[in-house]
Formats: structure tokens, sequence, C-alpha cells
């Protein structure tokens, strides 16, 4: 009879581990193209994600609802109460913001660094990346315009340009165009390539 229970205990211990998903987080920035960019951009990438077996959660820097006429985003999380520790990996959306990058972000950003995580950020949030330091001595993606006008990032300092497309340097997976820049320009947009980028950086590190 005890040797059944513990076989039984143990299977379902098991079966229980075997079927926890790792979690990966989005941080969601408001944006003046909300809808648009929910639609093609955040909600893109916690599609892939899920598809590809992982738990998403989505978190706000101020935890509130984010809301248009054709998509709402309800945030698990406000920023201050994320966990680093509780997920496999962190991902930034650009939103198409224009927004002034707080300290609590730039703080975010190097804990997550300082945990060994992989990050993945898309243009606009890719200077939060560099804003917090860790871009120095990595290779990253930005829009062309970062060739065109350097003196306006002096916070990509000591790190190494490497166009509008995606690019992985360990940890780190950025991208130059975003959906909102793809639409504008014709550019190629890069979500679903820095989500799957993302995917195989979190794989790569479990193995």
């Amino acid at each position: 009879m005890k040797l059944t229970f513990c076989l039984v205990f143990f299977t379902f211990f098991f079966v229980s581990c075997r079927n926890e998903k790792p979690e990966v987080l989005i941080y969601i920035e408001d944006s003046t193209q909300l809808s648009y960019m929910l639609k093609n951009e955040a909600l893109k990438m916690k599609e892939i994600l899920e598809l590809s077996g992982f738990e998403v959660k989505t978190a706000t820097l101020s935890g509130e609802v984010l809301a248009t006429d054709s998509a709402t985003l309800v945030p698990d999380y406000q920023l201050a109460n994320v966990k680093i520790d509780d997920f496999a990996g962190f991902i930034l959306p650009c939103m198409a913001s224009d927004f002034e990058i707080t300290k609590q972000e730039v703080d975010f950003v190097r804990l997550v660094a300082k945990g060994n995580k992989p990050c993945a950020a898309q243009v606009g949030a890719v200077q939060i990346l560099a804003r917090a330091g860790i871009l120095k001595g990595k290779k990253y993606c930005f829009p062309n315009e970062k060739d065109e006008n350097p003196g306006l990032y002096p916070e990509f300092r000591g790190a190494e340009y490497c166009g509008n497309g995606v690019i992985t340097d360990g940890k780190i997976i950025t991208s130059g165009t975003c959906p909102w820049m793809a639409k504008m320009t014709g550019q190629k947009d890069g979500t679903v390539q820095l989500t799957t980028e993302l995917i195989n950086v979190i794989r790569s590190d479990n193995n």
C-alpha cells in the first residue's frame, strides 16, 4: 500500500514538473499608436511565445490597463512588482512610443542583465538597454537614423552598431524595425524574428 502511494505521488510530481511551462515577461509601454502596436507587436509576440510552449505574463510601468476601441491589455504586473528570477526571459516591444525613459525601467533592465537572463528589445526599447549600459561591448540593431545622427544617441557609445535588422549577441537580442516603422518605411518588421531569437536563446540557455 505504501509502495503504491509513493509511486502514485512521484508519478504525479514528475508529470507536474514536466508540464510546468517556462515564463516570459513582456514589458509594454503606452503608445500614441496603441491599437496598432498592441495588435501587430506586443500581442503577436505573446502569440508566438505561447505557441512555442511558454507561459506569457505582461507588465506595464503603472500596472494600469492599456485600452483602445479595438484592443485592450490587462497587465499581470506593475513593473515594480516583477521578480526577475521568476522568468526565463524578457522582451520589450517598441510600441512606437515617444516616451521618456525612467530610472525604474533602467534599473529593471540592469537587474535582468545582472540575473544573466535573456533579454530582447525592439527600436525604442533598445534605448532602455543602452541607457542601462548593457549594450557596451555588444552588437546591436537600431533604426538607420543612428548612422545619420550619431550625436543624438550618446548612450550607445561602446557598442557596435549593426544596422536596422535583428541581431543576437550572447543573451541580448535587438531589432531595429518595429511594425509602425515598417508601415511607414516599407522596411521589414523585426517582431517575428526578434521573438524567435529570444525563444532560441532561452532554449539554449536551459539545455
